[in-house]
C-alpha cells in the first residue's frame, strides 16, 4: 500500500506544510521515505473544529451502530495485511511475531469495546422514580446516565506502535465512550500510523459517522502536541511515554482556563519480591523466568521487572548466579529508536558507576546499530535506600537486585517506593503468612499484584488494571487496558423531572435500548 505522508483531517488527506519528518530504520539508523508533513496550527484548528462539530452527533449514535463502527475499524486494520507488519518492523525494529501478536491485541481491543457498547452497562443508568405522595416532601424524578466527555487527544506510544497508538486502547475506549479522537502520531513510526489511520478514516466514512469522529496529525516539533492539550475543544488526553513528557502535558492541561484530565502512563520499575521458601526451593527456575521477562521486547515494556527484593543469603546467591548465567547468553536486541538506545546506554553506565553497585552480568555485546545490551546489577538495601537514582526506571533490559537483611527491610523498601504498575510475589505455601503482611503496602502502591509470575503479558479483559499511583500513571483510579478503560472518557449527567419525550433513549421509561438499569437502587435486568 502506497504511503502518502499526508495528514488525515476528518475525510481530508493533505500534506502538512509545517516542516516534515521521516521514519528511521530502527536496525540501521537510515531515514526511510516518504516524508510526512507536519501539521500547522491551522490544521490543528480544523481537526478540533471537526471533532467538536461531530461530538454531539457521535455521542448519541445507537449502541449497535457504534459497535459496528468499532468492528469495522478492526476488520479494516486486518485488511491492510502484511504491508502493515512489514512497515512496522522497519520502523520499530520489533520482530514479526511480536507485531502480529500486537495487531491481534489491537483488533481484539476494538472488538471487546464493541461488545461493551452493545451491552450498554457502561452507561450506568440509574432511575429514582418520582414519589409525589412522599411525606414530608415529595421526591422528584431523577435519572442518570454517562456521556462521553468530549473530543479526546491521543498520543501514540513509541513501544506499542499498534496496541497503544493510532487505533490502540486509548482510541478504542474513547470512541466506545462516544468521544471523537484526534491522534498525534509518534514520530518513530509515521508510516505505521498512516496505514492504521486510513483504516479508521475509511470506517468513519463507510459507517456514516460524522466526519470529525477521527483525525490523524503529524508533528514536526512540539506545537501540535502542546496545542492539542491546550485547545478548549479537547476534553481529555491519553498518553503513554516518559515521565517528563507526561508531566509536561499534565501541566499544560492544568493551566487551561478549563483544566482537563491527562491519562498518562509514565514510569514503573515493577518490583519482584522473592520470599524465603520460594527462593530456597525454586531459585534457578525463578531466575530463568525472570531473565525471559526482563529481556522481552529489549526490555521496552512498561511492565518489565526492573527491581528484585530478597533476603540476603545462599539462596539469593543461587538466584543471582542462575540469572547471570541466563542473561550472559541473551543477544543484544534492536531498540525502538536511536534516542531510546542512547538513553538506555547512558542509564546503564550511570548505574554501573555508582558506589555500592556491582555488575552481576551483561548480555552478549551489541554487534549492530541501535542495540541494547542487557544488564543485571546488585546492591544493598542501605545503598538502595539512600539513592533515588537507583529507584528510577531504566527503559530497557536492565534490572537491580537488592540484598535485604530481613523481610522487615523488604517491607520498608516497598513502603518507600513510588507508585507502580505491577508488583510480583514469588511464594510457596510456607510464605503465605509473610506475603499477606505485604499486601496492604502493595495495594497502596500498585495497580496489579501477581503471584509466581512477572508483569509482562497484559491480558486485555474485564478485570485487568493497567495503571497505578503516580508516577506509574497520572491518575491511579484509572486503567488504560481492559473494559474499564472506557470510564476515563465518561462523566455522569443527571436529569430531573424531564418529560419522557425529552429524555435520551437510555433513560426512557419503556427502555427502548433494552438496558440493565438500577431502579431505586436495585439492579433491574433487561428482559
Amino acid at each position: 500500500m502506497q504511503l502518502t505522508g499526508n495528514l488525515l483531517i476528518g475525510q481530508e488527506s493533505v500534506f502538512g506544510s509545517n516542516g516534515s519528518i521521516k521514519a528511521v530504520n530502527a536496525s540501521t539508523g537510515a531515514a526511510i521515505e516518504p516524508a510526512f508533513g507536519g501539521a500547522t496550527l491551522a490544521d490543528l484548528d480544523r481537526a478540533c473544529a471537526l471533532a467538536w462539530a461531530a461530538f454531539d452527533i457521535y455521542r448519541e449514535t445507537a449502541p449497535e451502530a457504534r459497535a459496528t463502527f468499532l468492528e469495522t475499524i478492526a476488520q479494516n486494520i486486518l485488511d491492510v495485511g502484511d504491508d502493515l507488519i512489514e512497515r512496522c518492523m522497519i520502523e520499530s525494529g520489533l520482530p514479526r511475531a511480536r507485531l502480529e501478536g500486537e495487531r491481534g491485541r489491537t483488533v481484539g481491543q476494538l472488538r471487546m469495546f464493541a461488545d461493551v457498547v452493545r451491552n450498554g452497562d457502561f452507561l450506568g443508568v440509574r432511575i429514582d422514580p418520582a414519589q409525589p405522595e412522599r411525606k414530608p416532601l415529595p421526591r422528584v424524578d431523577l435519572r442518570l446516565r454517562h456521556i462521553g466527555v468530549g473530543p479526546v487527544a491521543v498520543f501514540g506510544a513509541s513501544n506499542f506502535p499498534l496496541a497503544f497508538s493510532v487505533a490502540g486502547g486509548d482510541t478504542a475506549s474513547a470512541l466506545a465512550a462516544g468521544c471523537p479522537v484526534i491522534v498525534k502520531a509518534h514520530s518513530a513510526h509515521p508510516g505505521t500510523a498512516e496505514l492504521v489511520g486510513r483504516a479508521v478514516q475509511k470506517a468513519v466514512k463507510d459507517c456514516g459517522m460524522p466526519e470529525g469522529t477521527f483525525s490523524l496529525l503529524f508533528d514536526s516539533g512540539r506545537d501540535v502536541g502542546q496545542g492539542l492539550v491546550k485547545d478548549n475543544r479537547i476534553k481529555a488526553a491519553g498518553f503513554t511515554g516518559s515521565r517528563g513528557g507526561g508531566t509536561a502535558l499534565m501541566k499544560l492541561a492544568a493551566a487551561r482556563p478549563e483544566p482537563i484530565p491527562v491519562y498518562a502512563e509514565m514510569s514503573s520499575i515493577n518490583p519482584v519480591l522473592l520470599f524465603p521458601s520460594a527462593l530456597k526451593n525454586r531459585a534457578e527456575g525463578i531466575a530463568k523466568a525472570f531473565v525471559q521477562s526482563l529481556v522481552l521486547g529489549a526490555g521496552q515494556f512498561c511492565t518489565n521487572p526492573g527491581l528484585v527484593l530478597a533476603v540476603d543469603g545462599p539462596d539469593l546467591d543461587k538466584f543471582i548466579e542462575a540469572a547471570s548465567a541466563a542473561l550472559a547468553e541473551t543477544a543484544a536486541q534492536t531498540m525502538l529508536t536511536p534516542g531510546i538506545c542512547k538513553t538506555y546506554q547512558s542509564a546503564v553506565a550511570r548505574a554501573a558507576g555508582q558506589a555500592d553497585v556491582a555488575t552481576a552480568a551483561r548480555g552478549v555485546e551489541a554487534k549492530g546499530e541501535n542495540q541494547g545490551q542487557s544488564a543485571l546489577f546488585v546492591t544493598t538495601a542501605e545503598a538502595f535506600r539512600k539513592s533515588h537514582e537507583l529507584q528510577e526506571e531504566i527503559f530497557g533490559a536492565s534490572s537491580l537486585v537488592v540484598r535485604c537483611p530481613d523481610l522487615a527491610t523488604m517491607r520498608e523498601l516497598i513502603e518507600s517506593l513510588e507508585g507502580q504498575l505491577t508488583s510480583a510475589l514469588h511464594i510457596d505455601e510456607a510464605d503465605h503468612a509473610d506475603a499477606r503482611s505485604f499486601l496492604p503496602a502493595l495495594e497502596r502502591r500498585t495497580g496489579r499484584i501477581l503471584v509466581n509470575g512477572f508483569g509482562t503479558g497484559v491480558e486485555v479483559g474485564h478485570a485487568m488494571v493497567h495503571g497505578g499511583p503516580y508516577p506509574s500513571t497520572a491518575d491511579g483510579r484509572s486503567t488504560s487496558v481492559g473494559s474499564l478503560a472506557i470510564n476515563r472518557f465518561l462523566r455522569p449527567v443527571s436529569y430531573q423531572d424531564l418529560p419522557d419525550a425529552l429524555l435520551p433513549d437510555a433513560l426512557k421509561t419503556d427502555n427502548p435500548l433494552g438496558l440493565n438499569r438500577r431502579i431505586d437502587g436495585k439492579l433491574q435486568l433487561a428482559k
